[in-house]
């Protein structure tokens, strides 16, 4: 009989916690649809929609609430900025019976659209410290030499080279190569995500001849 009751008493707590109801706090990120190919987005005023989710254990725990994602559909916007309004609905329909959403904001999101442009450019390492002593740098090479870069027309336009990381040569006795990445203004990117390549050639100073006496 005890036995029987300890095992009633476990269901019931099992049933009670299971049933009762939480709170949730979580950020859903944002995903954007329809960008138009002209158009780059500079700005946003939020980069998640954060929800407060209410409902049983069992609930929450089937929501999978990390995989959810909001999607906002920007095919017909112009360069400028837009105002979109954020509908709890189309979170609370992902979850799960059992969960409700309690919260959210913001209640809507401001976004600001530029124009796009590419162009090709020239790249230059950023070569920084000097060789150790007794050595000099013969040549530096960059590969690929240009690349297409592509995003905000102003800043786009504006540029004449694009320069890579630091490159650190302090000290150095012999020749380096190195993969590097560009330091690019926000909102522009390389077209071909593809890794840089840095050679930089040192080359011992030739000891000048000892003059006859």
């Amino acid at each position: 009989m005890l036995l029987l009751a300890w095992a009633i008493a476990m269901v019931l707590w099992g049933m009670a916690h299971g049933t009762s109801n939480i709170e949730r706090g979580v950020d859903i990120p944002i995903v954007f649809n329809g960008v138009s190919d002209d158009l780059v987005l500079i700005d946003q005023s939020a980069r998640a929609v954060n929800i407060r989710v209410l409902g049983s254990r069992a609930a929450l725990r089937d929501a999978r609430l990390e995989r959810m994602e909001y999607r906002v559909d920007v095919s017909g916007a112009q360069r400028g900025e837009a105002v979109y309004d954020i509908d709890p609905g189309r979170i609370e329909e992902q979850l799960p019976a059992g969960a409700r959403i309690a919260a959210g904001s913001p209640a809507s999101l401001e976004l600001k659209f530029a124009r796009r442009a590419r162009k090709s450019i020239r790249v230059r390492a950023d070569i920084v410290g000097e060789p150790a002593e007794g050595y000099n740098v013969a040549w530096v090479e960059v590969d690929p030499p240009y690349v297409w870069l592509s995003g905000d027309r102003r800043e786009v336009v504006s540029m004449r080279e694009a320069i890579t990381e630091p490159l650190e040569i302090r000290g150095a006795s012999e020749s380096l190569e190195r993969e590097v990445r560009l330091a690019l203004p926000d909102h522009v990117w390389m077209e071909e995500a593809r890794p840089l390549k840095v050679r930089v050639q040192v080359d011992e100073i030739p000891k000048s001849r000892e003059r006859k006496r």
